[in-house]
């Protein structure tokens, strides 16, 4: 009998970071043990239809889809597996243990994938539908750092309707916050899409018609003239633990989508030059963030660093960073000791124990 855990992967989706699931899940399915693992690719489409078949990473990147299958994820205990629609017929395509979901941004990474996980009583890899919705909301995940006393840019959160119901109120508001420059940020994604530095007011202007574009919500904070973008990666459940941190010297305005994606001009400097008492605070800082968000499995916890002040800031928390070849996630692990397949085996048994410990929750009461 085969004995290999069946691995789902699933990547794509209805989200503005499809692009960058296909490069991430592209070089996790590289690094699968298949004398371990019996994978499963899933896809989603830009629509959100889920598909599976031959050739389907291939498929969903050149969108011809005419030659795979619809799929469905039924959310009922005791059915987990990926199913087929053929004819209208539903078919078991394959069960399935536990789901690694390679996917960024909304409808993915922001608590709906997870939910629906729980509700098929699946393992999946990351955090559950609390920490994912925290850390994936700017403004909410701002709140939660400033109640437990960890230090954040000022802010302010915004929404659509305010924006089209009084826009120069919203300047006015924004333009309170601090000095320029100022950064406009949809509150719900990732990858740097719908992000805008603004040093005027035209810019702010601009950034908030762009941020609004991705978003209902979205954020304006304060930017830093002069800032070191510092990262670390974070592993584990109940007692996580934190990697050297790496630093970002982007070439562009900031780390946008482009450089990060696109042409590659970012300098990744792995660990960063930081001193010894600097990285213990960030460290600490990171796995604190970790935990009053609820984060399992892994995370990207990204700082900035005024270098006119030296003051540290933590800015986010990406629950489901990204897994490219140039990832700093796996990059800065691969520093620390954990090479990227030993890494990604790792993700895989923490998200097996999580889904252990859900299971000694008792779900019935009855007097």
């Amino acid at each position: 009998m085969d004995k290999r855990i069946k691995l789902g992967i699933i990547y794509g989706g209805r989200s503005g970071e499809h692009e960058v699931s296909l490069m991430s899940a592209r070089s996790v399915l590289s690094v699968i043990d298949r004398t371990k693992f019996d994978v499963v690719e899933i896809g989603i489409t830009r629509q959100g239809e889920w598909l599976v078949g031959e050739n389907l990473w291939n498929m969903l990147k050149e969108e011809k889809y005419q030659d795979l299958t619809k799929a469905i994820l039924i959310p009922v205990p005791h059915s987990a597996g990926i199913f087929a629609l053929n004819e209208d017929q539903l078919e078991l395509y394959s069960p399935l243990d536990v789901v690694f979901p390679v996917m960024h941004g909304t409808f993915s990474e922001d608590g709906t994938l997870q939910g629906l996980l729980e509700l098929a009583d699946i393992a999946y890899v990351g955090s559950g539908v609390l920490g994912s919705a925290a850390c994936m909301d700017k403004g909410l995940f701002k709140h939660v750092m400033t109640a437990n006393d960890i230090p954040t840019l000022p802010y302010i959160v915004l929404n659509r309707t305010e924006i089209e119901a009084d826009i120069q109120a919203c300047l006015d508001k924004s333009e309170a916050i601090a000095p320029y420059p100022l950064f406009t940020k949809p509150a719900n994604l990732g990858s740097s899409v719908g992000i805008s530095k603004c040093t005027n007011r035209s810019d702010l202007l601009e950034g908030l018609m762009q941020a609004v574009r991705y978003d209902r919500r979205l954020i304006v904070e304060q930017g830093i003239d002069h800032a070191r973008e510092i990262e670390v990666s974070v592993l584990g459940n109940e007692e996580p633990i934190a990697s050297v941190p790496g630093e970002v010297v982007p070439k562009d305005l900031f780390y946008t989508y482009e450089e990060k994606y696109i042409h590659d001009t970012a300098e990744l400097l792995i660990p960063a030059e930081l001193p010894e008492k600097t990285i213990a605070r960030i460290q600490e800082l990171a796995i604190r963030a970790y935990k009053s968000t609820d984060c399992a499995g892994m995370a990207r916890v990204d700082f900035l660093i005024d270098k006119d002040t030296g003051a540290l800031y933590l800015n986010e928390i990406n629950t489901i960073p990204g897994f490219t070849s140039i990832s700093m996630y796996p990059k800065l692990w691969e520093a620390s000791g954990l090479p990227y397949p030993e890494l990604v085996e790792k993700l895989i048994e923490l998200a097996l124990n999580r889904k252990i410990q859900r299971d000694r929750t008792e779900r019935e009461f009855r007097s």
